[in-house]
């Protein structure tokens, strides 16, 4: 392995400490050099050796670092991500990847012009309820796919504390919160849609900003997929349900490693990013002669650090990083649309 990749992270809140720190330290390809703590400084508490800034400016600045992490609020993602490519700098980008597409474009062209990587953080890809779904479709056991629900449940009845998602400002909302998991997802699954339509919803008492979302994609031979994303929901609703004309899959969300990393796992552990019995999809298959086979699909091993190998090997060995440019542009698209 070449020499560890020095890295920044731009805030030392939950993202930084439960997504990025913890795998940054583990992974052998990276070196964890710098956070930005603007005012408690807890960082060194766990990582003794880790030079804190005071402003994303100063980190940015550091000559030592080639890779800066961007999980800043949506609205700043553009603007930071600017100075840290004429700073040099090789970027890690929390999703949304930013606001607007042509935000986007300008972020690529510029990293190209400086042969740098600009990379989308879609971590999600590396859940196993996603991994086990997409090799569910990769399989072919539904036959020709009809239909595919994805979703994200949640119930927050009351106004949340962090005012760039609650309050009305670019990349502000349910849509752009939960919107870039579920079409990196969808993207992953099924390639490029050829059209769309969008619904927002606004139910929470007080809500300036849509708590409900739902997308409905148009892909090749008729296949209907839909994405939805909702504040108010009590009991949680299967994350994926596919239908083909051969079988159904139906799997409930699993967040582990986010429930494992909250309880200050590492990823080290060999427990880690291994789902609990029940967990388990239900693949339902269906013979030439109407025999119906019902089989429980367990979620295999998961890892985010998965996303930091490729990371590591886009960067110091030049392959593909698995989130391409294309992808990003559709996504923020449809976002903003």
């Amino acid at each position: 392995m070449q020499k560890p990749i020095n890295t920044g992270i731009l805030s030392f809140g939950m993202s930084g400490k439960l997504f990025h720190s913890p795998f940054v330290d583990a992974h052998s390809g990276f070196n964890l050099t710098a956070v930005v703590e603007r005012s408690e400084k807890t960082a060194q508490h766990r990582f003794p050796d880790i030079k804190s800034y005071d402003s994303v400016d100063e980190l940015i600045a550091d000559p030592a670092i080639e890779l800066v992490i961007i999980n800043t609020p949506n609205y700043t993602h553009f603007e930071f991500a600017r100075k840290a490519l004429r700073a040099g700098k090789h970027l890690l980008v929390e999703k949304p990847f930013t606001v607007t597409s042509a935000e986007a474009v300008i972020l690529f062209n510029e990293a190209k012009e400086k042969n740098l990587h600009i990379l989308p953080y879609q971590n999600r890809r590396y859940d196993s309820d996603f991994l086990a779904a997409k090799d569910i479709v990769d399989s072919k056991k539904l036959g020709r796919l009809v239909e595919a629900h994805i979703r994200y449940d949640r119930y927050r009845y009351t106004i949340g504390p962090k005012v760039f998602k609650e309050t009305p400002m670019p990349g502000s909302g349910l849509l752009y919160d939960l919107g870039p998991h579920l079409l990196d997802m969808v993207f992953a699954l099924f390639g490029q849609p050829l059209e769309w339509t969008k619904t927002l919803g606004h139910f929470r008492p007080g809500t300036q900003v849509d708590d409900y979302a739902c997308i409905h994609l148009k892909y090749p031979e008729d296949l209907q997929v839909f994405i939805t994303m909702s504040m108010l929901v009590v009991e949680q609703q299967p994350a994926f349900i596919i239908n083909g004309t051969k079988g159904s899959y139906v799997k409930h969300r699993s967040d582990i490693q986010e429930t494992q990393l909250l309880k200050n796992m590492s990823p080290d552990d060999p427990s880690y990013g291994i789902e609990q019995p029940g967990k388990e999809g239900i693949l339902s298959t269906i013979d030439e002669n109407g025999t119906i086979t019902r089989e429980l699909i367990p979620p295999g091993k998961s890892s985010y650090l998965h996303l930091f190998d490729a990371v590591y090997q886009t960067i110091r060995e030049n392959k593909p990083y698995p989130v391409n440019q294309e992808q990003i542009i559709r996504q923020i698209t449809i976002l903003e649309s």
